[in-house]
């Protein structure tokens, strides 16, 4: 009877994945361009500057995951019902957050991702800056000893 149970257990586990997938038709516009060339460019270049937040190294027009093909519907609708590029943004990171831009602004959330390269910059400098002055102040004692 636990045999059956681990077996069950098992067969269930390794099943898993294969009921999870989406089995939903991609969003209309997900793979299919728009007809005016115009728009296809702005809508193309704003989903460049968009993360997918499945992949999250990828831009949503690079990603296959089912999620950027729903953003790119969105964008692509968005754009062919005469909205702004920047107007499609704001509604993105108002409803997945600030992580889905490339370009963050600089507000409290976000302040240790801009200025942490500087801090870290500056820490160096500083450690370095230590370290020299250490080693001209040990060359100066070894050399006045030498002469004594």
């Amino acid at each position: 009877m636990k045999l059956r149970l681990v077996l069950l257990g098992l067969i269930a586990l390794f099943a898993a994945p294969g009921i999870a997938q989406d089995r939903l038709p991609p969003a209309p516009y997900a793979y299919q361009q728009l007809r005016d060339p115009a728009e296809e460019a702005k809508a193309k270049a704003l989903m460049e500057t968009l993360r997918c937040l499945v992949c999250q190294g990828q831009s949503i027009a690079d990603s296959d995951a089912p999620l950027a093909g729903d953003m790119r519907h969105e964008v692509r609708t968005k754009i062919a019902a005469g909205e702004s590029p920047d107007a499609i943004r704001k509604w993105l990171v108002a409803r997945y957050g600030n992580w889905v831009t490339y370009d963050p602004p600089f507000d409290a959330a976000t302040a240790l991702l801009w200025l942490g390269p500087l801090l870290f910059l500056a820490l160096g400098g500083w450690l370095a800056f230590g370290r020299f002055r250490r080693g001209d102040a040990d060359g100066e004692d070894s050399a006045g000893e030498g002469q004594a």
